[in-house]
């Protein structure tokens, strides 16, 4: 709706340019806003306001010269000039309820599949031989919603799990692994690990106390870089655990990251020599103290100096930016990417613009490709300090999952339920995941939140088991009058301000689906399906479904019937299940 009207308004301010009744050099700024009294219509603009200087008109003489040269819209019933200039919009209801019907009938709840690009979204990226903790949420969470919602648009999306899986770490974790498949007297290649923690653990406390170790885990990480056959094993044996542990975490928490797109860190190590190499051919990077170092005078240290950054060490090792130089190459040259998008925590912000200075300055990447880090904060605990076990610990990410599991049981049995124990087991289990998501989701991806369970699990307020409920709430509406909530189809009729106010809600979706894609932000989708939801319970006390008459009847449901889908589909894009029964 805003973006009809602000065609309508744009189409508008060019007529007036041609009929030169304004200045044809006017680059009129055009916002529109639902209002929030719908005495003042249902939307409005400040367009006259904020453009009246320039068009050489007051504000009011403005806004009538835009109203009298507005283009005939079957949208728009009239209207009105409000206070000093402002623009007020009444909708059309048998426009909108056109729009509900023709909304009903797509395939797609109305989303317009006009995004045709291919997106690289780069997100959860946990390290080997480690469990994912709570550090590694926000990223899967947040990332494989957006990719939700671009693939939803027509978009190409390629999913990319930056593992850490190179570095000299491994040299120590190879040892030890050689060392642990002694004592159980096995192949160490044939190993598993139930305990990733401890085995790094031990390995690191091994290596930090004993030089013969240390000594023979160095060894490895040169054999390793060599490319040692029997190294490459353990190496890759390492890798296959940690990916198998992830699997199982992605794979209960409905995340749709498979192996198949991992992207490791030694993906792109055979790039990084020929990368240095050009970039000291070309000038961008010199030599310093036997270091190659690209020197950024846009970046400067808490002195005010120019920042150097470092591609390749004195002893010819590579960083994290040589890394990161090399991925977002690849990710344009060879996967073809027309936007990338990072999933990262704020603290790598200056980082990734370093890193991506270069790119552009090498030309590896061109400027209409975008490169976005779409940052976020932090998950903190009811004390305002970063969540931690009570000891100080890092929370392991399925020992949160595990409690909130028990959490969402505890709960369901308590509630007053004819579903059996199978049944409530199923619930709890949808209930738990999606509540440990939507906590998450609903919350401004750029700001720390705090982590709840008392709220996140609450049947009230906006919460992943309020959204549920309000869809297994029509679904109950629709059993009972023994209707096929996915077979019915009936005009709409909008005699009541609560069916207007759902309906104008309902062909909203589109607009804030595109926005999520465009930002990077769920939390906008949160925020519609939980006034969705209200808007519903309005219509739903305002307006008698089942003891209206035959034509009303049939109407009501069906705006029910679409505020079920919607509910169901925006929580499928924010990777949310949803339950027929509660």
């Amino acid at each position: 709706m805003k973006e009809l009207i602000h065609n309508l308004l744009e189409d508008t301010i060019n007529s007036l340019k041609q009929q030169a009744l304004v200045p044809s050099d006017l680059n009129a700024r055009i916002m529109v806003d639902k209002t929030k009294d719908k005495s003042h219509g249902d939307l409005a603009t400040n367009l006259a306001l904020v453009n009246a200087k320039q068009a050489g008109q007051n504000p009011r003489q403005f806004a009538e010269l835009i109203i009298a040269h507005l283009p005939e819209s079957a949208l728009v019933e009239k209207t009105e000039i409000a206070g000093p200039g402002f623009i007020n919009f009444y909708l059309n209801s048998h426009w909108l309820a056109g729009q509900v019907e023709q909304m009903a009938r797509s395939e797609h709840l109305g989303l317009i599949h006009d995004q045709q690009q291919t997106i690289v979204v780069d997100y959860s990226a946990p390290n080997v031989a480690k469990e994912m903790h709570v550090g590694h949420i926000r990223s899967t969470i947040i990332g494989d919603a957006v990719v939700r919602v671009l693939e939803s648009l027509g978009n190409k999306v390629i999913r990319a799990n930056h593992i850490g899986d190179w570095g000299t770490q491994f040299g120590m974790l190879i040892a030890n692994l050689e060392d642990v498949a002694k004592e159980q007297g096995i192949d160490p290649t044939q190993i598993s690990l139930a305990d990733l923690e401890g085995f790094y653990r031990q390995a690191k406390q091994r290596y930090d106390s004993d030089e013969t170790f240390a000594l023979r885990a160095r060894n490895y990480v040169v054999r390793l870089q060599g490319g040692d056959e029997y190294c490459h094993q353990m190496w890759r044996k390492l890798v296959d655990i940690t990916l198998n542990h992830n699997q199982q975490t992605y794979d209960r928490m409905g995340v749709s990251l498979s192996k198949s797109d991992v992207m490791g860190e030694s993906l792109y190590n055979d790039m990084l020599p020929e990368i240095v190499d050009d970039l000291l051919k070309r000038g961008i990077a010199q030599e310093n103290d036997g270091a190659i170092v690209v020197m950024q005078p846009e970046f400067k240290n808490k002195d005010g100096e120019p920042m150097g950054v470092i591609v390749r060490k004195k002893d010819g090792g590579y960083l994290y930016t040589t890394t990161d130089i090399a991925c977002a190459k690849y990710r344009y040259q060879t996967l073809g990417a027309d936007r990338v998008m990072y999933f990262i925590d704020s603290r790598q912000h200056q980082h990734l613009m370093q890193a991506w200075s270069i790119v552009r300055k090498a030309g590896y990447i061109p400027e209409q490709v975008s490169l976005e880090h779409h940052m976020f904060g932090m998950m903190l605990g009811k004390d305002g300090k970063p969540f931690k076990t009570r000891s100080g610990g890092t929370i392991k990410l399925r020992d949160l999952l595990d409690e909130a599991q028990t959490r969402a049981e505890a709960m369901i049995s308590e509630r007053d339920s004819d579903l059996t124990a199978d049944e409530q087991a199923q619930v709890a289990t949808t209930i738990a995941i999606a509540a440990v998501k939507y906590a998450d989701l609903s919350k401004s991806r750029t700001t720390d939140y705090i982590f709840d369970w008392d709220n996140m699990l609450a049947f009230n307020g906006n919460t992943a088991p309020y959204l549920q409920y309000a869809y297994a709430r029509i679904c109950a509406i629709f059993r009972k009058a023994d209707v096929d909530l996915d077979q019915h189809n009936a005009a709409v009729i909008l005699n009541q301000p609560q069916e207007e106010a759902l309906a104008q809600q309902l062909i909203a979706f589109n607009d804030v689906v595109h926005q999520v894609a465009d930002k990077g932000m769920p939390h906008i989708l949160c925020n519609y399906l939980y006034d969705l939801s209200g808007l519903f319970m309005s219509f739903y006390e305002a307006c008698p479904m089942l003891s209206a008459q035959d034509s009303l009847k049939a109407s009501r449901l069906q705006l029910a019937a679409l505020t079920a889908k919607v509910l169901k589909q925006g929580l499928a894009l924010l990777g949310i299940n949803t339950l027929e029964r509660m």
